[in-house]
């Protein structure tokens, strides 16, 4: 509590939006001095680097923002007034947010400094309130869950996915808002359609896909290169597994294929078992050899 109060008086104190002396600026303390001299922005290279700026990168680092990234990720930075990145700051806290969260979701999203808040940031939060139903106490554990619901078109974006989303049968308005919230920023046509295209490719219906989603979101989430191809490769050509099996546990995709699904399946063939697909992976370690044991004794 006393270091994120710390924080926050440092982050208000520099936050110049007069000319401030430089005798009066964060930049003469101890530790943003040194970082000064540190950060590759203020090489010698760089000798014309205004007062202003230097103060606005400080600010950013104070709040855990890494600030060479950011600026390479939103280049509108450069030109964003302290003023402008002050009004984001006071107006996210006014719905909740700490200032301990906003390095991570300044980092993981550093458009959002340079967002509108009436245009931009409001809507998100009306969205929050009135279509899934979030309490304003709420906002936070909610955006600290997704950041990217800052950066989301209320119209273009989260509306559209909460509306394809409702029409497949997700009803449960608060799983989605503090479990799955990266299904809302997820794009329809290029993501979540095609992975239940995926699975009606496999030979599931349409109804058996959806089915499979509704019991395991995450599927939305993996990616059909790197996920689904390789561990449905491995499970109907070494496994010899059959659709109904993962129709049944489509959690399946969610494990390691190296770390998890691999060696389990190994050391069943080994023992010469017949072990159910979900006992295989959600047993623990020491669960799983009991369970080979106990199998080998029947």
């Amino acid at each position: 509590m006393l270091a994120a109060a710390a924080t926050a008086t440092a982050f208000h104190s520099s936050m110049c939006l007069s000319s401030p002396k430089p005798e009066q600026s964060i930049l003469l303390t101890t530790k943003p001095k040194t970082l000064l001299h540190e950060h590759p922005l203020y090489q010698t290279t760089h000798p014309n680097i205004s007062f202003q700026f230097k103060e606005k990168i400080l600010c950013l680092e104070i709040m855990g923002v890494d600030s060479g990234r950011a600026l390479s990720q939103n280049p509108s930075l450069h030109t964003a007034s302290l003023h402008s990145i002050h009004a984001i700051v006071t107006f996210l806290q006014s719905k909740g947010i700490h200032v301990k969260d906003l390095g991570r979701i300044f980092g993981m999203c550093p458009t959002i400094l340079t967002s509108d808040i009436k245009t931009d940031l409001n809507p998100v939060f009306n969205f929050l309130s009135y279509d899934l139903k979030v309490p304003d106490q709420n906002f936070r554990k909610v955006i600290n869950k997704c950041p990217r619901l800052l950066i989301s078109s209320v119209r273009d974006q989260l509306k559209p996915a909460l509306f394809y989303l409702r029409r497949l049968g997700f009803r449960d308005l608060h799983a989605l808002a503090y479990q799955d919230p990266i299904l809302l920023v997820s794009n329809v046509e290029k993501t979540l359609i095609p992975k239940l295209d995926y699975f009606v490719s496999l030979g599931f219906s349409k109804a058996d896909a959806v089915g499979m989603v509704l019991r395991c979101p995450g599927l939305f989430t993996f990616s059909i290169e790197n996920n689904f191809k390789p561990k449905f490769e491995y499970f109907a050509e070494e496994m010899k597994g059959k659709l109904e099996e993962l129709q049944e546990f489509p959690q399946y995709f969610a494990f390691s294929l190296e770390k998890r699904i691999k060696p389990r399946h190994m050391e069943v063939v080994q023992s010469g078992v017949k072990v159910a697909l979900p006992l295989m992976l959600k047993s623990t370690d020491e669960d799983f050899r009991e369970l080979l044991i106990r199998q080998d004794r029947m």
